[in-house]
Parts: C-alpha cells; sequence; structure tokens
C-alpha cells in the first residue's frame, strides 16, 4: 500500500470524526463533558462500548494469539459474562444512588480522603500507561506503514495522533466519545468481518468450507482443563476474566463514565447486559480472523512471525491479498485504537479536574478553563510517555512496565471490596502505604511462585491475589471499634 493511500484514509476518517464532534459539542457544558448531560441512550453506549473495550492492542494481537492458544481466550470471555453482572448489580446501582461523577468519590465518603486520593492516583497511572502503550504501538504500524517512506520524525506521528484525539474531544467530552465510539465500533467490526471474507475468496472458498475447516482443525480447541498450573486453565480463566472485567470496567472511571451518562440505572444495566452479550460474538469473531490467517499461511507456505502481533499487519499489508484488505485493516487499527484512547484521555482529563484539583465545586467559568488546561496538559502528557516507551525501545521492558499497570488494579479491588463487604473502617492515612505493598508483595510471589508452589504459574489471576492482600492488610489494620 502506498503512504498516500493509507495517510488519505486516515484523514478522511479523522474529518468524519470532526464533524461528528462538531455537532456534538456545540454548546456542550461541563456537565456535558463529565457525563453527557445523563441523556446518552442506552444502546449507543451499548454499541460503542464493545470498540472500547477492545483496542488496537487486541485488534493486532488477538488474532496472533491463536497461534499460541487456540481459542483459549474464549474462557475467559465467559468469564466477562459474570463480571459484567457483578457490575450492573453492585456497583452500578451504588454509583447512581450517591449520583457520582467521579466513582472515587465513594472512597472519600466511605473510608476518607488520604483513600479517595489514593483510588484516583491509582487510576490515572494505570490509564495514562496504559493509554500510553496502545497508542505506541498504533503509532509504530504507522510509522512503519506511512511516515518512514516520508522521512517523517516518530515525534511528529505522535504529536499529529495526539492533536488530532485532541480536537474531537476537548470540547464535547463523553457526549461526543459516545457518538464517536459508535464509529469506530461500526468500523473496527466491518474491518474484521471483510477481512475474514476477502482472504477465505482468496483461497477460493466459501465462508462455510472455510468454518469448516477452522472448527476441524486444533485452533479452534476453547477448553483447557488438564494441567492446573498451565496460565490458560480453564479455571484460572475464567476467574482471572470475572476479575479484570470488574476492576477495568467496574473499578476504571474510563469505562463507567459512559455507563454514568445513561438516564438512569435501569437504561445503565440495560447497556451492560446488551454489551457484555455482544461480546461474546464479537471475540469469537476476532479469534476466527486469526485462525483464518493461519490457514491462509499455510495455503501460501508462509512461516507464521515468531511476534505474532505482527502476523495480521503483515498479511493485510504486506501485498499478499488486494488493497483493499490493507484499507480495512487500517481503518479497524486506527479505529479500535482511539475509540480507547479518545475516552481514556476524557476519563483522565475528568478524574484529574473532579479526585486531584476537585474543581467541580467551582464556578462555572472557572472549571470550564481548568477543565480545557486539564485536557490538553494530559495530552502533553500521553506524548511524552510515548516517547518514553520509543526511547526504551526494548519489548521486554515495554512489557513490564504494561504489567506494572496491571498491577495498580490489585488495590482498588481490595478497597472496593472491603468497603461494599464490610462495616468496617480504615485507618486512612496508611492506605497510600497498603497500597503500594500489596502490588510488591504480588509481584514477589509471582516471580518466586514455580519454587513455592511445585512449578504454579500466576497468570491473569494474580489480580485476584493481590487484591485479597490489599483486602487483608486493611482487615488487619482496621480501626477496631469504629464502624459505619
Amino acid at each position: 500500500m502506498s503512504a498516500t493511500l493509507i495517510i488519505s484514509i486516515i484523514l478522511a476518517y479523522f474529518l468524519l470524526l470532526l464533524v461528528i464532534s462538531w455537532f456534538t459539542g456545540r454548546k456542550a457544558g461541563n456537565e456535558a463533558f463529565f457525563l453527557g448531560e445523563r441523556k446518552s441512550p442506552w444502546y449507543v453506549v451499548a454499541f460503542g462500548m464493545i470498540g472500547a473495550s477492545l483496542s488496537g492492542v487486541t485488534f493486532i494481537s488477538v488474532p496472533g494469539w491463536v497461534a499460541d492458544s487456540q481459542f483459549s481466550y474464549m474462557q475467559m470471555v465467559l468469564g466477562y459474562l459474570f463480571g459484567y453482572a457483578v457490575i450492573a448489580n453492585l456497583l452500578m446501582p451504588l454509583y447512581y444512588r450517591l449520583q457520582l461523577t467521579s466513582i472515587y468519590t465513594y472512597l472519600e465518603e466511605r473510608f476518607g480522603r488520604s483513600s479517595y486520593k489514593t483510588g484516583a492516583s491509582f487510576f490515572l497511572l494505570s490509564r495514562i500507561i496504559g493509554a500510553s502503550f496502545r497508542l505506541f504501538l498504533v503509532a509504530s504500524v504507522l510509522q512503519l506503514a506511512v511516515f518512514e517512506a516520508w522521512n517523517i520524525p516518530f515525534y511528529v506521528t505522535v504529536i499529529v495522533t495526539i492533536t488530532l484525539i485532541w480536537l474531537y474531544t476537548f470540547r464535547g467530552g463523553i457526549k461526543t466519545i459516545i457518538w464517536t465510539d459508535t464509529l469506530q465500533t461500526f468500523s473496527m467490526l466491518t474491518a474484521v468481518v471483510v477481512s475474514i471474507l476477502l482472504i477465505t475468496r482468496s483461497m477460493d472458498l466459501s465462508l462455510g468450507e472455510m468454518i469448516g475447516r477452522v472448527v476441524a482443525s486444533d485452533d479452534a480447541k476453547i477448553w483447557v482443563f488438564d494441567g492446573w498450573q498451565k496460565e490458560n486453565h480453564f479455571f484460572k480463566h475464567f476467574l482471572s476474566g470475572a476479575f479484570i472485567t470488574i476492576v477495568m470496567t467496574g473499578l476504571d472511571q474510563d469505562m463507567m463514565q459512559k455507563n454514568l451518562s445513561c438516564k438512569n440505572i435501569k437504561e445503565a444495566k440495560k447497556n451492560m447486559y446488551m454489551m457484555s452479550i455482544s461480546l461474546v460474538p464479537v471475540n469469537l469473531v476476532f479469534l476466527f480472523l486469526g485462525a483464518v490467517l493461519i490457514q491462509f499461511a499455510h495455503f501460501h507456505g508462509m512461516t507464521i512471525p515468531e511476534t505474532t502481533d505482527n502476523f495480521f499487519p503483515m498479511i493485510a499489508t504486506g501485498g499478499y491479498l488486494p488493497q483493499v484488505v490493507g484499507i480495512f485493516f487500517i481503518v479497524g487499527l486506527v479505529a479500535a485504537a482511539y475509540s480507547s484512547a479518545d475516552s481514556a484521555l476524557t476519563a483522565l482529563t475528568t478524574s484529574f479536574t473532579v479526585d486531584i484539583l476537585e474543581a467541580q465545586k467551582w464556578e462555572e467559568r472557572k472549571l470550564t478553563r481548568t477543565r480545557r488546561i486539564v485536557h490538553l496538559a494530559i495530552s502533553v502528557v500521553l506524548g511524552l510517555v510515548i516517547m518514553l516507551f520509543r526511547a526504551i525501545n526494548d519489548e521486554n521492558v515495554i512489557s513490564a512496565i504494561f504489567r506494572v499497570a496491571g498491577y495498580t488494579y490489585g488495590p482498588l479491588l481490595g478497597l472496593y471490596a472491603f468497603g461494599l463487604f464490610t462495616r468496617l473502617q480504615v485507618r486512612d492515612r496508611i492506605v497510600p502505604l497498603l497500597a503500594i505493598l500489596s502490588p510488591v508483595l504480588s509481584y514477589l510471589l509471582s516471580h518466586f511462585s514455580e519454587r513455592l508452589f511445585n512449578g504454579y504459574q500466576f497468570g491473569f489471576e494474580l489480580l485476584i491475589v493481590n487484591g485479597a492482600i490489599m483486602f487483608g492488610a486493611l482487615l488487619l489494620t482496621n480501626r477496631r471499634g469504629h464502624s459505619n
């Protein structure tokens, strides 16, 4: 694919986003930016959240995972359903009853100021690292596919990427993102389905024949019940999926801000149920794409790349297929990446403005000015962190940093569980220390687990352990004799 064609596609796509932003951002005040004026249609939120739940990492990585672990990822997806049910029936009613703008305000009401600031700070750290990492992957692909051919430096690619996101979110915030996410979810799903159909046609097969091949292959294996030490054992995957959903959706300002923009708790629940059910076939389609790519590689005698994240990009843009496949790949990649990045930018702006500055108490004009400064500052921070990833330029180090961000959700899990399932009070001043010790102990436990537990390898379930350590620490240090 030519660089000119790719950049034309991206610019046309962003022009459409800017048009949506203009219509939704007109006369949008702070209530619209933070909560969409609590008027968002639940079905629009549900569809858009599918794209936000997935990301550029998912778009690139999930098809490649099939080469390593078949369809076992679906075990986690089933766990997601349980997690979303917990969110809809336990967390969302709490947030709506308290009429929260930032979900971390609950921690102040339940425990105190230090707990509140700790929860918000851990979210800010997690989201800044996570959003920067996802944008780094996308910017790297665009750099290789487009800007390198024009001798444009990587930092310019980053600046352009962040600027475009800032442009269509700085006025409308959540009110705009509800609708841009709808476009981006549609674009991403269309890209996956069209890619499957075109790759299948290039092999002179019907869709039914391709489904038959995939089902008959080892790649379609879902269930793993043998070897409980394995990271992808069913119960480990299922429980991990449930708890990852609870913390990365239910305890995450980014995802919950969209749910809180619905008119009432009844519509918010409809949104959550519809979105969670939809994620099952959507993830199955992504995995099916991975199996189709493997069939294509075998058909042409190609070697699957050692880094499976390069698998889909290599086939889509490497000249093996008609150019239209590459076009849909670029559109899908941009849509998947920016559907999570734009909402992350808005959520980070909201959390910093409300939780750290506590600016929601200020008069409207001052709040608007402050919110826009914070929005711009967060954009700059994201750009700087992306450049830091580039400077490190070591996949193992970057992966480690990304895992560190995952550790930060454990203390949030422990804090919320302690608040919801006990009536005890915490020693508020030491909560920040406990929140730091919890992931450190979790890391040490994971590092030495094979020696300590007869070859046991921690996977995503380490999040549960992290949360349990935080819960236990709060229990041991609670203010005895004081309860709510």
